[in-house]
């Protein structure tokens, strides 16, 4: 005989589970040990949001779920914004904590909340654990669902008695089944043709869907072909590399970018794995009149600013080629195009600026000149964001990271941590804000103890600067945004961390590249000049279309 633990964890193994990041708990000390005497590794972390974004990260860079864990009450609780994250950002995640026993759930008593009703809402199926027999269904749907499009977090609940429960052993994981994804259908293909074949100015989007379904291939192949410009949301770039001739950036930032002014042109958009939580549509089709043809995994969202003309639901590399032979029109990229790739490539060029504070320009131009192709940086949310995301170039999938969904603080050093253990031979580096970075500083301990080689870059403002920027353009004036900071070298090294103060523009770029190439943790802190914000919004909304 076994436990109801043992026999969970024997399901984990059974799923792939190579990692769970967690804190344990009294009330789920046998799952913890039982997973110590498994094949699994148990990452222990400083904070359970910190275990969430850290299973999210594993989920988004390798398709399989990743699994955080957590005791009941205020440990499951913590845990919830990085499952919720998860969720709205459309990566794989099973979330499991503890809950109270059978013997008390129906009652007031310690520690006891409904957290199936709290996970519900930001989950694809939260459930509880009621015996330990059911464990292998239970097991096996929640990663079905988790990993099936479209992907997102589910949360077991496992009751501390049915967690020590004896089990029989003859109860073993079920048999793993992945969904085929479908072939695109061939009526469907004619109707878009029809639409392409009409179009006077199409336009590309490629969003999440394409980089989780690995299309940047057939993407490429499809733009080339039909000559197409495309643009990428934020968590779509590096799908469609920014130094093909085709490419229009990232669409997304608050104002009106260059790359919306393609837009502004365009009479279809072909949609290409795009999700509404990714960007609001309106910003893309003010007036809901552009033709849409929407090729994913799912159907579209209902918006009215989003009225699909042809809905493909189908393996998105299949359904590109497919389209790129039935239709009979080549288009040239406008020269909206060449104009929009001037505009960022001139305005990533202000990067040799000497000023300081570091302009944002320069931060983000070093840290591009300090990674490679393949290597993967994380922007957390805030003004970094903002910058990174629409003016850092991305040649890969996946090698930008950002939190656009839920757009939570504090996920890129956790991130960073899941990251490099999930691609070793990957550089990485965490882009911060200081507001963001002492949200889950304290794992920093945990990339030390684990001997994780990483970089976090903090942009220093002292201040949360995209709601100062924010509060600035709307009220003219900003409260309540500013606070001080440790000295973040010191800081840094009482963690075991190497600290470094960039002191002028001309130490970043070095600096970066040492640090990437060392095998520690290493944190930078770099002034940055956030007077570039206000002086980005105002040269944008002076911008006129077309170009």
């Amino acid at each position: 005989m076994g436990t109801t633990a043992e026999l969970l964890v024997r399901c984990l193994e059974h799923e792939g589970v190579t990692c769970v990041f967690g804190i344990p708990g009294e009330e789920n000390i046998h799952f913890t040990d039982a997973v110590a005497r498994s094949s699994i590794r148990y990452m222990l972390v400083r904070h359970e949001q910190a275990a969430a974004f850290m299973a999210e990260i594993h989920g988004r860079l390798t398709g399989a779920a990743g699994v955080c864990s957590a005791t009941l009450g205020p440990g499951a609780i913590n845990m919830l914004l990085g499952v919720a994250d998860a969720t709205t950002n459309s990566a794989p995640l099973v979330a499991l904590s503890a809950q109270v026993g059978l013997n008390r759930i129906y009652k007031e008593s310690h520690q006891s909340v409904d957290l199936v009703s709290m996970y519900g809402p930001v989950t694809k199926w939260a459930s509880t654990v009621l015996s330990g027999d059911a464990v292998p269904e239970m097991a096996r749907k929640a990663f079905k669902l988790a990993e099936a499009e479209r992907p997102g977090a589910v949360y077991l609940a496992v009751p501390e008695d049915v967690e020590a429960a004896a089990v029989s052993p003859e109860l073993v994981p079920l048999e793993l089944n992945v969904p085929r994804p479908d072939e695109p259908s061939p009526s469907q293909i004619r109707r878009a043709a029809d639409v392409l074949d009409n179009a006077g100015c199409p336009i590309v989007l490629a969003g999440h869907g394409a980089a989780r379904a690995g299309a940047s291939g057939a993407l490429v192949r499809f733009a080339t072909e039909l000559g197409l410009p495309v643009a990428t949301t934020f968590h779509g770039k590096g799908v469609f590399p920014d130094d093909h001739p085709n490419a229009l950036g990232a669409v997304g930032f608050m104002a009106h970018d260059y790359v919306n002014f393609g837009f502004d042109q365009a009479d279809v958009i072909v949609c290409v794995g795009y999700e509404l939580q990714e960007l609001d549509p309106a910003r893309i089709n003010p007036h809901g009149d552009k033709r849409i043809i929407h090729m994913s995994r799912f159907p579209a969202e209902v918006d009215s600013h989003y009225r699909v003309d042809v809905g493909i639901q189908a393996e998105l590399g299949r359904t590109l080629d497919a389209l790129a032979a039935g239709t009979t029109r080549r288009f040239g990229v406008a020269s909206v195009g060449d104009k929009i790739r001037t505009l960022l490539a001139t305005e990533l060029a202000a990067g040799s600026d000497e000023g300081f504070p570091v302009k944002p320009q320069r931060i983000v131009a070093d840290t591009r000149a300090a990674l490679g192709r393949g290597d993967i940086v994380l922007a957390d949310t805030g003004a970094v964001k903002m910058w990174m995301a629409r003016l850092y170039p991305t040649y890969e999938p996946n090698t930008c990271l950002t939190s656009n969904g839920l757009s939570a603080m504090g996920f890129a050093l956790p991130g960073a941590i899941a990251a490099k253990m999930a691609l070793p031979e990957r550089r990485v580096l965490a882009a911060v804000g200081d507001g963001a970075f002492l949200m889950n500083s304290q794992e920093l301990e945990t990339a030390v103890r684990e001997r994780l080689p990483l970089v976090v870059l903090v942009w220093q403002d002292d201040a949360y600067g995209l709601i100062k920027w924010k509060m600035q353009l709307d009220l003219g004036r900003d409260v309540s945004t500013e606070f001080s900071n440790p000295d973040l070298v010191a800081y840094a090294e009482s963690f075991g961390a190497r600290g470094h103060a960039i002191g002028s523009p001309g130490e970043l770029l070095p600096t970066l590249r040492e640090s990437l190439d060392s095998d520690a943790v290493s944190v930078i802190a770099c002034p940055v000049d956030y007077r570039e914000n206000l002086r980005l919004t105002a040269m944008l909304g002076e911008l006129t279309g077309p170009f």
